[in-house]
């Protein structure tokens, strides 16, 4: 089992050289096909008087933009020009309508995290290509070191979306030198989350997955914050996760796993709807 083609987002108005790197050694580890894309929709605004008017974009306007799609292109695919296939797109769209579409095309979405300032006319929304692209996407902090799969962190909660991703994310976790297994709940559902810990544990090793370790942990704060905390302990450089598995609206107004994972982890995480 491995991964057909990939597909990396590149930013178009701000540095994401490191998760090319990261995206490059992966094809180059897996053998696989590599595609990067890019986005920039051309909706132009200007200030009149206090108004925000929206003006049509000229044809200079597309030149221009075109141009800056193209020399990214270039210079990706000479950055690839090792791997078994390097290939480029890019439109002026809105590049997580374009990331969407395009997802059709590879196995793995790799991405960078949410941000909290920027428009939708450059950046991608990580949550919603995770819940409209129906690809395990790859989320990788803007400080990326390279993703040597030491050691990966499943954070096991029994619901369809993390054996989803449990199941995506198999091609990585196989390479893993080891896999740790880790569940945050409540006292009354332990004996039964031990049970769900040791099936698991049971079906990667299967899959020719080597699990370490397997931990229930009794929750004693916020989800997220304890699983980046394990994480940090463990020294570990993947985490894979169920992504929303409760409305992305809730996790929105009251946070939620998903939605800190997105925005605060330091290490890669691999999350699938």
């Amino acid at each position: 089992m491995s991964f057909a083609a990939m597909m990396v987002h590149v930013d178009v108005d701000r540095d994401s050289e490191q998760r090319v790197q990261l995206a490059l050694s992966l094809a180059d580890r897996f053998e696989t096909p590599l595609i990067g894309i890019a986005g920039l929709a051309l909706r132009p605004t200007f200030s009149a008087a206090g108004v925000v008017v929206y003006a049509e974009p000229t044809a200079d306007d597309r030149r221009q933009v075109t141009a800056r799609l193209n020399d990214l292109g270039k210079k990706f695919c000479g950055q690839g020009e090792a791997l078994k296939q390097i290939e480029w797109r890019a439109a002026l769209d809105l590049p997580t309508d374009l990331v969407v579409r395009e997802a059709r095309a590879a196995d793995l979405i790799i991405v960078g995290p949410r941000h909290k300032h920027g428009s939708f006319r450059d950046l991608v929304d990580p949550g919603a290509i995770l819940l409209r692209a129906g690809r395990p996407v790859l989320v990788v902090p803007e400080i990326a070191p390279p993703l040597y799969l030491r050691r990966a962190v499943v954070a096991w909660k029994d619901t369809r979306e993390c054996r989803r991703a449990v199941y995506d994310a198999l091609p990585l976790l196989r390479q893993a030198k080891e896999v740790l297994l880790v569940e945050f709940g409540e006292d009354e559902g332990k004996p039964e989350a031990k049970k769900a810990l040791a099936d698991v544990a049971s079906y990667l090793a299967r899959h020719q997955v080597i699990v370490a370790d397997q931990a229930w942990r009794r929750s004693r704060g916020p989800a997220a914050t304890e699983l980046l905390a394990f994480v940090r302990d463990e020294n570990a450089d993947l985490i894979v996760a169920g992504g929303y598995g409760h409305s992305r609206l809730g996790e929105w107004i009251f946070g939620g796993v998903t939605h800190e994972l997105l925005a605060e982890s330091p290490v890669c995480c691999l999350l699938s709807h």
